[in-house]
């Protein structure tokens, strides 16, 4: 299991001349189609907890034991944030059944194409969406910087760390600190993700629920 840690950014006109200055890779583009699922009542997204399928495999994203603590430590690492990134089926079969209580059922056989589980656990798509992703790397730092527009009409970069679970999350942070001052990334407020942006134009009630829980 990884762990990814992420700063948000604001795109402009110089950030392509920025990456380049720092001796950013461009690796590839791609259109990224994502579908998030929760139940009615949103038990998984109030838990912070993000159940999404894209390019066909599902994942869950949950917060690390420090984020949900809410031990930020220094101002830099606020503006990031950091989730477990889970890919096993069976895995996210058992975790999403244990937050919302469902009694366990015979487990049958379930695979990537077969997704009846989704309507036995009341899970149904809240958010859908395509990306054009172009991605970048620093070979030399171990970091992911990913510009995104979002088919919404939102444009947001992020820098991204990947970490093993129980890993180094501070020099993770540090990596990400570093690359945003190259990146001449200045304030202390947290970007707002694709997300939180889609939710409040077409959720709004999702998006206030989450607001009041302080997830977003």
């Amino acid at each position: 299991m990884s762990v990814e840690v992420e700063r948000k950014f604001l795109c402009n006109a110089d950030t392509l001349k920025k990456l380049e200055e720092i001796g950013a890779v461009c690796v590839g583009q791609q259109q990224i189609h994502d579908q998030y699922f929760d139940t009615p009542e949103f038990h998984l997204t109030l838990r912070d907890m993000w159940l999404r399928k894209r390019k066909g495999c599902w994942e869950l994203k949950c917060p690390t034991a420090e984020a949900q603590s809410g031990k930020q430590g220094e101002a830099a690492a606020s503006l990031c944030t950091r989730y477990k990134e889970i890919t096993s089926l069976p895995e996210i079969h058992l975790r999403v059944k244990e937050v919302i209580k469902q009694d366990r059922e015979s487990e049958a056989d379930f695979s990537q194409e077969d997704e009846s589980w989704l309507s036995k656990l009341d899970l149904v798509c809240f958010a859908e969406f395509t990306t054009a992703r172009c991605s970048f790397t620093l070979k030399e730092e171990g970091v992911q910087i990913d510009l995104d527009q979002a088919d919404f009409g939102y444009h947001v970069g992020e820098i991204e760390v990947l970490i093993s679970e129980g890993g180094d999350e501070q020099a993770a942070l540090e990596k990400i600190r570093k690359t945003a001052e190259k990146l001449g990334l200045t304030g202390d407020q947290r970007v707002k993700g694709k997300m939180d942006v889609y939710l409040k134009r077409n959720h709004p009630e999702h998006y206030a629920k989450l607001l009041s829980e302080h997830i977003l």
